[in-house]
């Protein structure tokens, strides 16, 4: 089904509602990147978010790898590091491919940011096909697969650079009680900021 089906847009709808009406989010992932000539590397944790532009991946795994963005900076903390150092980036102009899921609490809305959609059944749920409107993202492709409540339990991204970002969503709580202190980022002793990325 393409979206100009009826029975396509109606379910688009029902997903941007979903989503457009949280101001908040908790969710448990699993996320594996695969990129050029690299295999699959898998990594879990909590994603938390909140209206607008703010997010925290916490990790578990790796344990004490830590990604923030406090609406304005996206900073990207790996513990295991040897010095521990901060990447600190301008969220506006992160090419990291988990900033296009702040559309989750962002205003959703798929004809606006996608084109060729298309829906069609996956198990108990539907999986929606898309492609990036526009080439200067980092992303050219996404799929979603959504539950009959109208819940992304699963989100397939590509990169222009053909890399694979693969999220799978658990336990998802649309608008718990996040505190502000988990989107603000505090470098710890002795790490180093490196701006830019």
């Amino acid at each position: 089904m393409l979206a100009g089906d009826s029975a396509t847009q109606q379910l688009l709808k029902q997903i941007e509602g979903r989503y457009n009406r949280a101001t908040t989010l908790e969710v448990r992932f699993a996320e594996t990147y695969t990129g050029m000539g690299r295999g699959p590397r898998t990594e879990t944790g909590t994603l938390y978010l909140r209206k607008p532009g703010r997010m925290r991946w916490e990790y578990t795994q790796p344990a004490g790898k830590l990604f923030v963005s406090d609406g304005k900076d996206v900073f990207l903390y790996l513990a295991s590091e040897t010095p521990p150092h901060v990447q600190k980036m301008k969220l506006k102009d992160t090419e990291d491919m988990r900033a296009p899921l702040a559309f989750l609490l962002g205003k959703l809305n798929f004809e606006r940011e996608f084109r060729n959609i298309q829906t069609r059944p996956e198990g108990d749920g539907t999986l929606v096909t898309a492609e990036a409107k526009s080439d200067s993202l980092p992303y050219s492709q996404v799929e979603f697969l959504v539950s009959p409540t109208f819940e992304i339990r699963k989100l397939h991204v590509v990169g222009q650079d053909q890399s694979i970002l693969d999220f799978v969503f658990e336990g998802e709580k649309l608008n718990p009680p996040l505190a502000n202190t988990l989107f603000q980022f505090k470098p710890p002793a002795g790490a180093e900021v490196v701006e830019g990325g």
